[in-house]
């Protein structure tokens, strides 16, 4: 059975990803790259679908973790009633290859360890050939499934049943290592690493990326932790950004809403451009923009809502039957029909983030501004079509007043780009169709009664993604409006302190209805407080907020606040870019002065502790 998705955390090498239990268990690893099928897939079913436990024997250990600085070195310290010992696991860094390291150092006494090492490839489908590794003065075995293989070097490891297991004992001031990598089957066993060197640069790496973090503020520890876990998410050679590092933990535990999030979906990577940049990357953003032209090239009718690491079209959504799910919960899903969804928004996210790009510097070139000028000519012949929206519903396509925001916004840094940085394009037919799309929006998608904006035209519910109307600039944080429309947030999503996205039982996802608080909207929340002037609010959700950070700053897409577990795919891009953007709204208004909130509708400060609604 797995842990709870709280007590794992992550090691990269920017082309992949592990989860490393608490409990010393490599639960989830796909090699060699983060979409690639899984070798290690214990935290969708149980240790019989592939593991590498590491721990003390003794059963009464006490771990405590951390990550060595600003890096993905993960140090476990295991406390024994005979002694304590430090465990480092980390993915060399920079080196090409699909390594993994396991060392162990004794700092006191002796313990005793066990390693339990369990190969399933192929998502668990496939038990591979394993033999010993000869010829080498380090003892290992080498695992072989068509074309992925394993070589594995350290303590000797001897069969039983499908798996291979050591035991050993590490006294102070010794270190045992174990290393693992992955390599084409067709190829020569690669040759073992200098782990030293290969701990030294990684952690220097890492290191000196996390130093050029321009954030200053009370919470500058968990915004670099949340930078480096962007970082870890973005492709090394292709610049593509994953949404997460798995696929199919479940949105409600023992539910269906389990999804693969282990590709590039366009707003997410979009959304973490623009977050990168605005901490002084611009680096990633001339990899990111690079990564995107290349993806979307092409017919601008053909542009999809997300692709693979390097660009793939072809993601079809399938069950994978020799996987069980997350402490039952099924189907585990590899690919995502939410591919071949039209969401308008995505063109309007892209634009706000190229914006941003120039306006860091990043110069356009013969392609860059070609393109987006062919992605407008799309917008301007379908801007009218109802879509599937920010949270790729899979009910009936409607007219989202957020997916409108985000075609307003594409137009509007079109605009720009022309007035603020001398491109070319039609200038007046643009405007005029930033005009248009606003006028429809102000006049479809708000509802005067309630004095809010509305999920979608014709409705009176709302939407979390309402937020993001001052993020993108289509309203000032203190406009009437937007006032009015948090306060229909606040009254109508706001579950155990936290906001849902939207009500569930409203039967327009086309899903069985419930889900947890959604954490990135819950930031949105705070970044609308800070920005309009409710710093005290700002300051009590954030500080509910960073409660639910895992003890190595890690955080999925909801939280269930009732029983105290993270849910969803994890580590999650779009909560850690959310949480991000709100430490920096609520520094930017603590260190400089507001404008007056214009307050025209009754509004009330939710209770951040106490259920206020029954979905979820």
């Amino acid at each position: 059975m797995a842990l709870p998705i709280e007590d794992y955390a992550l090691i990269s090498d920017c082309h992949t990803a592990a989860l490393v239990g608490i409990d010393g268990s490599i639960d989830w690893l796909c090699l060699p790259r983060y979409d690639s099928a899984s070798m290690f897939g214990a935290l969708l079913g149980d240790e019989n679908h592939g593991r590498w436990l590491l721990a003390p024997a003794d059963d009464e250990a006490i771990a405590t973790r951390s990550y060595h600085a600003d890096t993905f070195v993960l140090s476990t310290v295991w406390t024994t009633t005979t002694g304590q010992v430090e465990v480092l696991d980390f993915m060399p860094h920079g080196d090409g290859r699909a390594d993994l390291v396991r060392r162990v150092r004794g700092i006191s006494g002796t313990v005793h360890m066990t390693q339990d090492l369990r190969f399933r490839f192929g998502y668990a489908s496939i038990v591979p050939w394993v033999r010993q590794l000869k010829g080498e003065p380090v003892r290992g075995l080498i695992a072989i499934a068509g074309p992925d293989a394993i070589v594995v070097r350290g303590p000797a490891l001897r069969a039983s049943d499908h798996r291979h297991v050591s035991h050993f004992d590490v006294a102070a001031g010794e270190t045992v290592d174990a290393q693992m990598t992955w390599y084409p089957s067709h190829r020569e066993i690669p040759a073992a690493i200098d782990i030293d060197a290969a701990y030294a640069s990684t952690c220097a790496w890492w290191q000196d990326w996390a130093s050029s973090c321009s954030h200053e503020g009370p919470l500058r520890a968990q915004v670099v932790r949340s930078l480096l876990v962007l970082r870890a998410l973005t492709h090394e050679q292709t610049g593509g950004i994953v949404a997460a590092a798995t696929t199919s933990l479940p949105e409600k535990f023992g539910g269906s809403r389990n999804w693969d999030y282990r590709y590039v979906w366009l707003r997410d990577a979009s959304l973490t451009l623009e977050v990168l940049l605005s901490h002084g990357y611009e680096g990633e953003a001339g990899n990111w923009r690079a990564w995107l032209l290349r993806a979307i090239a092409g017919d601008p009718g053909d542009v999809q809502i997300m692709y693979g690491l390097s660009g793939e079209r072809y993601l079809p959504e399938h069950e994978v039957t020799t996987l069980p799910g997350y402490n039952g919960a099924s189907p585990v899903r590899v690919g995502n029909g939410a591919v071949d969804q039209f969401q308008s928004d995505v063109i309007g996210e892209v634009m706000v983030a190229l914006h941003a790009a120039r306006a860091a510097g990043v110069h356009e070139d013969e392609f860059s501004w070609p393109l987006q000028r062919a992605l407008m000519k799309f917008l301007e012949e379908n801007w009218r079509r109802p879509d599937q929206g920010i949270w790729e519903v899979r009910g009936q396509a409607r007219e989202f007043t957020h997916s409108r925001v985000m075609v307003w916004a594409a137009f509007d840094r079109a605009v720009r780009g022309i007035e603020e940085c001398g491109l070319d394009g039609p200038l007046e037919r643009w405007k005029a169709l930033r005009d248009e799309v606003r006028a429809d929006i102000e006049t479809r998608g708000f509802d005067a009664n309630r004095n809010s904006y509305v999920q979608f035209y014709g409705s009176t519910q709302v939407d979390a993604s309402l937020l993001v109307l001052p993020q993108v600039g289509f309203c000032a944080p203190t406009d009437p409006r937007m006032l009015g429309t948090v306060a229909a947030i606040e009254n109508d999503l706001m579950h155990d302190g936290l906001l849902l996205r939207y009500r569930t039982h409203a039967e327009v996802d086309g899903l069985p209805p419930g889900e947890h608080p959604f954490l990135a909207c819950s930031f949105w929340l705070v970044e609308q407080y800070a920005r309009s002037g409710r710093l005290d609010d700002a300051d009590a959700l954030i500080n509910l907020l960073m409660g639910f950070v895992n003890d190595v700053g890690l955080l999925s897409e909801e939280y269930d606040v009732a029983n105290g577990h993270q849910v969803g795919n994890f580590p999650q891009a779009l909560s850690h870019l959310a949480l991000v953007r709100a430490a920096d709204a609520i520094v930017a208004r603590w260190s400089s002065p507001v404008e007056p909130v214009v307050e025209p509708v009754e509004t009330t400060v939710p209770n951040l502790v106490s259920t206020s609604s029954t979905d979820g």
